[in-house]
């Protein structure tokens, strides 16, 4: 089923407002800058990790603010250039877990599949900034052989959609590939990772609703939102329509310095997200990353966070604070 909808072009040629906004994107820092009032604008340099900004995020940051926390999650600042030991490509061993055709195989009973490289934003401290993508998803022409291996091994109990962000692909392929996991036997649970609804709230739209709606497995979306303002009401009634569909919501948010490092920014964002109907799921530390060693916060500082927010926070609100080491059997939850 997948295998064709993959090899043809989408049947409607209808362009989704979704992707008409996202066309839309800012693409250089001097334009978004323009936008927001940063005269002069703030030291920035062109790097081969590319920029691209959604305008319904932009709308988001404070207006001649060069600190704001969403600005600067997206802003490719000179320190990115700056060599740090310990800071490589791969930061998460993602390439030792490739068994090809897009399949990540890190943990017992789950199944990672990059089904893109396509992201509707470009955040800086991105794990997969360095990734080559062009010989790591499940391409096209690799989809019969994706579903052979998913059928192939029965201890794969879920399946993790990924990337890039795999609602960058339109709903049709998308519906496409569900219908194919559902049909594994000995499936339980389908995930998708990702940011798009967070930074393009109109990505949730009828067709995207459609199809988790008749997708038979319990399936968890788990959003990226970093900071209490990137919740706005359009953003809320994403997730208000998503969860109709039966999906769970959940969120994973990286602790970067200077963006939200501090048990205020933590608190209104655990917060924040439970008003928004999303259950705040971990908080990692930062994925050590070249060129990100700027968002850089400890350990011992990121574990106070976590202690003092216990103290303000029913245990449902606070996250677990973890981080991913390659070749490790799963997270290391520190607090």
């Amino acid at each position: 089923m997948i295998a064709e909808a993959l090899a043809a072009p989408d049947s409607t040629s209808t362009v989704a407002a979704w992707q008409r906004e996202l066309q839309e994107s800012f693409r250089s820092p001097a334009a978004l800058a323009a936008h927001l009032g940063l005269e002069p604008c703030p030291p920035h340099v062109p790097t081969a990790f590319a920029f691209r900004v959604p305008r319904a995020f932009a709308a988001r940051m404070r207006r001649g603010d060069p600190a704001d926390p969403l600005l600067r999650q997206v802003w490719p600042a000179p320190a990115e250039t700056h060599e740090a030991s310990g800071f490589g490509p791969d930061p998460v061993g993602d390439l030792a877990a490739a068994r090809g055709d897009g399949l990540l195989h890190k943990y017992h009973g789950r199944v990672l599949l990059t089904l893109t490289g396509a992201c509707a934003v470009h955040c800086r401290y991105c794990f997969r900034r360095h990734f080559p993508y062009a010989g790591q998803t499940a391409s096209r022409g690799a989809w019969t052989r994706v579903q052979e291996a998913l059928h192939a091994d029965p201890s794969i109990e879920e399946v993790i959609l990924s990337g890039g962000d795999p609602l960058s692909l339109p709903d049709a392929r998308l519906a496409a590939i569900a219908d194919d996991l559902a049909a594994v036997p000995h499936l339980r649970r389908l995930r998708i990772h990702t940011r798009q609804p967070v930074v393009l709230p109109s990505r949730v739209d009828d067709a995207l609703l459609a199809w988790l709606s008749r997708f038979p497995l319990p399936t968890s979306v788990v959003l990226h939102v970093n900071h209490a303002n990137e919740i706005d009401a359009a953003l809320m009634a994403a997730c208000a329509a998503l969860r109709r569909t039966g999906v769970h919501l959940l969120n994973q948010a990286v602790l970067l310095r200077g963006v939200n490092d501090s048990v205020a920014d933590q608190t209104a964002l655990s917060v924040a997200l439970f008003d928004a109907g999303v259950v705040p799921y971990y908080l990692h530390l930062l994925d050590r990353v070249r060129g990100a060693a700027h968002f850089h916060v400890p350990e011992e500082a990121a574990t106070t966070i976590m202690m003092q927010m216990r103290d303000r926070l029913p245990g449902y609100l606070v996250p677990r604070l973890a981080r991913e080491d390659a070749g490790a059997g799963a997270k290391t939850v520190i607090a």
